[in-house]
């Protein structure tokens, strides 16, 4: 399994992570044969969003001497209520919630303490001037987290909490089909099939941001939803009007800015074994960028996706990362010091594009990459 760094939190962590709702109605045995087939492959991000007693306890059994194999997406703000989830900005059930948490999970921390499901700014301002914010710094200055983070699936809330400071790791929803839907406080209207009747043409610009203001800032992201619930995977229900393969939609997750680890949404053994197959697999069946430039109700037309299909470049240019590293500096307005450090490393730098349009023929969307370069080398200078 590959591992990469979660932003600035320094945790490493493999790039297929494991949602929680495979663990659901599950007994002690057979949580456990899943977790050993994590712990073989290398699958050690956990997201634990439910409060569920029941998958708790058999998890922390689950995790007993190997505790420290595995990086847990703690959440507070989610607690079990009447016998069903409940999510709370109380903050007597919030810390209880989390007490709770790490009791039945036989641990004294976690390594991602995550605010639960911030989809609105009103429901942002509260968090963040409130008591569940300072919850969550007094849990990472005590050591219960190592890192604050935050779900959500607005990219207008995201954005203010990441450039808040406030968080390290944000947990987001990230697909092809969600990433050309604008921000909406109604999570509802992303799978909305009224939404997708007309062709939609290009990520929504916000999104973009975000997901480069993330990897600027060092704010590790942990996807969820990369299937779409499913739905992306079956020609009949996918809002693209064709069906992906979960190596391509994890490929193209994975191929966002910022991204450390996708959550796996495996309900069965199988699932999940081919999630983590995704590790081997062959460039060309990960490869989503003809698949994605023959959707007939999207198109990224001259939208640079940093696929891949550019290189390789005559000149030895990395097109791809050049594009994206030009791509943080206009989100930005300026050049950020880690952004030039990237570029300066690069071996073969923009300037020494000789224009001769190869990458071009091969791109699937469109993108005029020679002019990139050219805008390339004036902004970086070389």
């Amino acid at each position: 399994m590959r591992q990469r760094t979660l932003g600035r939190t320094g945790i490493r962590v493999g790039e297929i992570g494991m949602g929680c709702e495979g663990f659901l109605g599950k007994s002690y045995e057979e949580v456990k044969e899943w977790l050993d087939l994590m712990e073989r492959a290398g699958v050690n991000c956990i997201d634990l969003y439910t409060p569920n007693p029941d998958f708790r306890d058999n998890l922390g059994r689950a995790l007993r001497g190997r505790r420290e194999k595995f990086v847990l997406q703690a959440h507070l703000c989610t607690v079990w209520q009447d016998g069903q989830y409940k999510r709370t900005r109380e903050i007597r059930e919030v810390k209880a919630g989390f007490e709770d948490q790490l009791h039945r999970l036989g641990t004294d921390c976690a390594e991602i303490g995550m605010i639960h499901y911030v989809d609105s700014m009103a429901d942002w301002e509260q968090v963040r001037s409130g008591d569940v914010m300072q919850y969550a710094l007094e849990l990472k200055r005590t050591g219960k987290i190592k890192c604050v983070g935050m779900s959500s699936h607005n990219p207008e809330v995201s954005l203010a909490a990441v450039n808040s400071g406030l968080i390290d790791v944000l947990m987001f929803s990230v697909n092809p089909c969600y990433d050309l839907q604008p921000a909406n406080e109604d999570v509802e209207e992303l799978w909305a099939e009224k939404n997708y009747e007309k062709p939609l043409v290009n990520m929504d610009p916000q999104r973009q941001e975000l997901y480069e203001t993330c990897q600027r800032l060092g704010v590790g992201i942990t996807v969820m939803k990369a299937f779409g619930g499913g739905d992306l995977l079956s020609a009949e229900l996918s809002p693209a009007g064709k069906a992906l393969t979960p190596w391509q939609c994890l490929h193209y997750a994975l191929t966002r800015p910022g991204v450390a680890c996708v959550m796996s949404g495996a309900r069965s053994l199988e699932d999940l074994k081919q999630s983590i197959a995704y590790e081997d697999a062959p460039e060309s069946e990960k490869d989503y960028a003809e698949a994605f430039a023959a959707l007939p109700k999207i198109s990224w037309k001259g939208h640079c996706m940093y696929c891949g299909h550019c290189a390789p470049c005559p000149q030895g240019i990395d097109v791809a990362s050049v594009t994206k590293f030009l791509n943080l500096v206009k989100a930005q307005g300026e050049i950020p010091e880690t952004v030039r450090e990237h570029y300066a490393a690069l071996s073969h730098k923009a300037g020494e594009c000789v224009g001769c349009g190869s990458c071009e023929t091969r791109c699937p969307f469109g993108v005029p990459a020679a002019e990139n370069m050219r805008r390339a080398a004036e902004v970086f200078g070389a």
